[in-house]
């Protein structure tokens, strides 16, 4: 990704992005590509540490029981979404890169980009909607609660989606206080959808504990292409029929745990070998083919009632012929998403700092088109405030219509109704996470699984 990054303490804002792959400690906003046979490096931000045991604690650990599938806007959505200005509906869609380790940290990047000094104040000026954390967020359990804590604080009116790239394995952006579950290949390997549905349980909770509310995970893409320079280990396997049921496992687990999950990357990021943080994959199966090889995870995660969908900056020209990626194209957003396999939830973008999706148009048009193709939730934009701006003017021209901006928005409340924290911010604690962060519980499941996986 491009992006100047600076400073240690990074904090981004957002439904993460997988979309970029990247090493367990890789820098925030620089998504760094993950190469698929290398083994993962420990770095100062996913080393172990000192084993944490305990048990895990009922705040923590409660099965949330939430609907499968997401309801229809209901009073409580309806009254947030009426109070609500333009602006504060168009900064509901962004999720950017933020700097620092608390939300009053003072940084002379988040002045920089966006005209203020502090993650709590860049989230007031632009009404923002949500903060995704990366390593650089990570020094510790209580320092982690503090920074959640803290920009929860920061958003009174409407509480924050606050998400990260935890899939394990590879993409583990809190490895430094979290299980070491396996990555999806190895959990795919033991064959079992339980021990899929079980780690992602377990990393739900660990999250929850530490006051993060969506997980982009699982990846839902079947990695036919040995060549491909961004998907790899991350995925459960090749195959689509074992790669959707641990999917449909994955999504099941994460709602076990009361925490929103992310399917990614759609129609399917599995066939590529170029990598789309620094190009523009072009992925030329047929509409058959992808019906039979692409498709079956998402549909299963749908299936299961996964919360959002993660778009790919990838080509498909038998989906949509005009050249543009996934993310900016109505017919597979709209037409294949929403309308043929019937998903209802959020649509998030793959980060939209990412070389494969600013070739073609500038940094405020993408924004809007990807609005237009039927994203709602606008992922580490590369310029926020051109990238807001634009949208503004978008919506008060018409060119995007109120009644698509509040579809949007009412979904993104929707997710945070139907995960318990539309009325009011979850609060972490550090003593009850001290419980649930490498339990001895979840220390011998990830043995059990790797043992199984290998």
């Amino acid at each position: 990704m491009s992006g100047r990054i600076g400073m240690a303490g990074l904090l981004v804002f957002a439904l993460t992005a997988c979309g970029g792959g990247g090493t367990a400690g890789a820098t925030p906003g620089t998504r760094a590509p993950v190469t698929p046979t290398a083994p993962a490096v420990p770095t100062a931000q996913d080393t172990t540490g000192q084993d944490t045991t305990g048990q895990d604690t009922p705040a923590a650990t409660t099965s949330a029981a939430v609907p499968s599938r997401v309801p229809a806007a209901n009073g409580d959505v309806s009254r947030v979404l009426a109070r609500m200005s333009v602006e504060e509906k168009v900064g509901q869609l962004f999720m950017p890169v933020l700097y620092g380790t608390s939300a009053d940290s003072v940084s002379g990047e988040n002045q920089a980009r966006y005209g203020a000094q502090t993650p709590a104040k860049v989230i007031a000026k632009y009404h923002l909607g949500g903060v995704i954390l990366f390593p650089a967020n990570v020094t510790s359990v209580s320092q982690v609660v503090a920074l959640t804590n803290g920009l929860q604080a920061a958003s009174p009116r409407v509480p924050l989606i606050i998400g990260t790239d935890q899939e394990n394995g590879l993409v583990s952006r809190m490895g430094a206080l979290m299980t070491k579950f396996p990555g999806a290949s190895t959990v795919g390997a033991t064959g079992d959808p339980a021990r899929s549905r079980a780690v992602a349980k377990a990393t739900g909770e660990e999250l929850r504990a530490l006051g993060v509310n969506l997980d982009f995970a699982p990846v839902a893409d079947v990695n036919v292409n040995p060549k491909n320079p961004v998907i790899g280990r991350r995925a459960y396997g090749d195959d689509p029929a074992k790669v959707a049921a641990m999917v449909s496992g994955a999504v099941k687990g994460f709602g076990d745990a009361g925490v929103a999950s992310s399917a990614k990357h759609f129609p399917g990021h599995g066939d590529t070998d170029v990598d789309s943080h620094t190009g523009l994959p072009v992925i030329k199966h047929t509409r058959a083919q992808w019906e039979r090889i692409d498709a079956p995870p998402f549909r299963a995660a749908v299936a299961a009632g996964v919360d959002a969908v993660m778009s790919a900056h990838i080509v498909f020209p038998k989906l949509d012929p005009s050249g543009d990626p996934a993310t900016l194209s109505r017919p597979i957003l709209t037409g294949m998403l929403r309308e043929k396999l019937g998903f209802k939830g959020v649509v998030s973008t793959d980060a939209l700092n990412m070389e494969g999706v600013r070739k073609k148009y500038g940094d405020g048009e993408v924004a809007v088109r990807a609005v237009l193709a039927g994203a709602d939730l606008l992922l580490m934009p590369n310029d926020l405030p051109k990238a807001y701006t634009a949208v503004t003017a978008a919506v008060k021209s018409g060119r995007i219509s109120r009644a698509r901006l509040d579809q949007s928005v009412t979904r993104l409340l929707t997710l945070r109704q139907k995960r318990g924290f539309l009325r009011a911010a979850p609060r972490a604690s550090a003593s009850e996470a001290a419980g649930v962060l490498r339990s001895a519980e979840h220390r011998r499941l990830a043995a059990r699984v790797t043992r199984e996986g290998s």
